[in-house]
């Protein structure tokens, strides 16, 4: 993998983190432990994830997130939880993809990867908490299985095409800032 790849790895992976962490890392360590995907030998770190222990934990984080996110309000605070959780994983796990040897070069990629975590995460938490104030309760199942969907097709999409992935991972981030804004300008009002 050359570094645009790998940035682009780092980077949807950072950002899907903000949406759901513990799917991220399940499926990330599952798809390593099925062997579908070899991991370069600079990248043996993400090794861990596919540890069983990681798994079955990350597994039983996903299945309660799952369920969490689809009931109205708890999924706020859900989401307040985890505003320091998710931001961290995606440092964490952006740190881990790049593993560089320069200190400069992980404080950046960690910070980087953070801040795509935590902007993902601001933006799935602001748009859920309006959807919370609609009169019918459809539509906070509907948004939370979408984010499903959408975590699971862009994991499997950074690692088959990671400059694709990296594309559309700029496309969502320039979404989540424009939701971020929006959201801002509405809790001002």
């Amino acid at each position: 993998m050359g570094i645009v790849e790998l940035l682009g790895l780092a980077g949807s992976v950072s950002l899907i983190a903000g949406w759901r962490l513990y799917l991220t890392v399940f499926i990330t360590g599952l798809v390593m432990r099925l062997g579908w995907i070899s991991l370069p030998e600079h990248l043996q770190l993400l090794d861990a994830l596919a540890n069983p222990w990681v798994l079955a934990i990350s597994a039983l984080g996903a299945l309660a997130e799952f369920f969490a996110d689809k009931i109205l309000w708890l999924d706020s605070i859900w989401d307040t939880i985890h505003t320091v959780i998710r931001p961290l994983g995606g440092a964490l796990l952006a740190l881990a993809v790049v593993d560089a040897g320069d200190p400069a070069w992980q404080v950046a990629i960690f910070l980087l990867g953070g801040g795509a975590a935590l902007l993902s995460h601001g933006a799935k938490a602001g748009a859920r908490a309006l959807v919370n104030t609609s009169p019918e309760p459809v539509s906070n199942a509907m948004v939370s299985t979408g984010e499903d969907i959408a975590t699971g097709s862009l994991l499997f999409l950074a690692f088959a095409h990671p400059v694709a992935a990296m594309i559309i991972a700029s496309l969502l981030l320039i979404l989540c800032l424009v939701l971020v804004y929006k959201g801002y300008g509405l809790w001002r009002k």
